[in-house]
Order: structure tokens, then C-alpha cells, then sequence
């Protein structure tokens, strides 16, 4: 029987004033924990019960994944414990069962069930997946896992700066084969918020465009930044 598929969705419990910090010194922090809403309830929408893979939920902080549970699907949830970011998610990839594992953030609101099919189907013929960000970062990383994980794994990665894709290739052997998928904004600050609100205006999802545009008119920090 061929091993499981496993996605990893990031996530923050949607707390005012804990989600989106650079997002919200822009927009406001309502604004901000709203979009975050909006788009991790979006994706789970779509991702979470498509049944190519097994979802599970990796939250912070720890309590909202043993009680608070604050998305209600049927997904296993996981704490992702203490450490960078880099700490966090090479745990999950060493204690998920046998399978390819991809991981994921929320904050990119172009991100498709399409493009998650895409990166399991390149981890068949390589090692490592990444989804390039444009500044620098990346949406999704992937790993096959066999015969083993490379080693050290994410380590001397600048988290949050426009070096953490190299960082994190210069750390992978070189004989590994990698693959890329498209590049793909994340929503990090008031300008890629901005742009996110044009592009919802031709989508096919008007009613979230027209909430989040309702949260811009009554914070003072997104009209200065319009």
C-alpha cells in the first residue's frame, strides 16, 4: 500500500493583537485578525477535506491544540511546540507516519488545492519542494522523507527576511533533487493587502473582498496606507 500523503497547515489561534503582527501595524489589528480568518478558513475549506491527503493542524499557541480547537474540522490537531520556526516544522517532519509531508502557512490567499496536488506529485521525483514567495520566503516546503531526512534540517535560517529560501536551500545536500513550484505573494504588510483587495474585485469571491474592504474604510492605518 503506498504511504499516506500528509499536509501540515500552520496556523496561530485567531486571537486580536496575536495573528498578522506586521499585517496589522498597517491595517489595524481587527483588520488584520479578520483577513487571517478569512483566509485560513478558506483554505480549510478547501484543503481539509480533500481526500488525496490527511490534513492535520499544527497551531500555536500549544493550549488552543489540546482545548481550544478553534477550527472545527476534522483534521488531527497538533501543538507545534517551542523553537523557530525552522525548529517547529523539522518535528513535524520527523514525527509524521511514513509518507510525503507537505507543510503550509495561511496567509497566501492565491494558493490552491491545485497547487498542493502539484507539489505531491514533484516530491514522486524529488527529494524537496518548495513554493517560492516574492520576498524571498516561501508559502510551502515539502519533503519525500526517504530514505531519510536530510540532516541538519533547517537550521541557520533567517526566518521572516528576504534570505530564508536560500538560507534553507544552502542547507540541503546539493545531490538532492529539488523542485519549484510558481512564485506567490504572501499577505505580510499593508501594500500586499492593498494588492490582494484589487485582485478580490475580478474573483470570483466577491462577498470576502467586500468584508475586508469594509475593515479598511474603518481603520484609519489602512486608509493612510491606500
Amino acid at each position: 500500500m503506498r504511504p499516506a500523503r500528509h499536509l501540515v497547515l500552520f496556523l496561530r489561534a485567531p486571537r486580536l493583537g496575536r495573528v498578522k503582527s506586521r499585517l496589522a501595524a498597517g491595517i489595524g489589528a481587527l483588520a488584520a485578525l479578520r483577513f487571517y480568518r478569512l483566509a485560513s478558513e478558506r483554505l480549510l475549506r478547501e484543503l481539509g477535506r480533500d481526500r488525496r491527503w490527511r490534513c492535520h493542524l499544527c497551531v500555536t499557541p500549544d493550549r488552543a491544540a489540546a482545548r481550544d480547537r478553534p477550527w472545527r474540522i476534522g483534521a488531527q490537531y497538533r501543538a507545534q511546540g517551542g523553537g523557530d520556526l525552522g525548529e517547529r516544522m523539522a518535528r513535524v517532519f520527523r514525527a509524521l507516519p511514513p509518507g510525503p509531508v507537505v507543510i503550509i502557512g495561511s496567509d497566501i490567499p492565491a494558493m490552491t488545492g491545485a497547487h498542493i496536488a502539484r507539489a505531491f506529485t514533484a516530491l514522486a521525483g524529488s527529494e524537496a519542494v518548495f513554493g517560492p514567495a516574492e520576498d524571498g520566503g516561501y508559502w510551502l516546503i515539502g519533503l519525500r522523507r526517504r530514505p531519510r531526512l536530510p540532516w541538519p534540517l533547517l537550521r541557520h535560517v533567517r526566518w521572516s527576511s528576504a534570505n530564508a529560501l536560500a538560507d534553507t536551500l544552502a542547507g540541503l545536500p546539493r545531490s538532492i533533487p529539488v523542485a519549484m513550484l510558481e512564485t506567490l505573494e504572501d499577505i505580510d504588510d499593508a501594500a500586499a493587502y492593498r494588492r490582494w483587495l484589487m485582485a478580490r474585485q475580478a474573483s470570483d469571491a466577491p462577498a470576502v473582498a467586500a468584508s475586508a474592504r469594509s475593515d479598511c474604510r474603518g481603520g484609519a492605518g489602512c486608509r493612510a496606507d491606500a
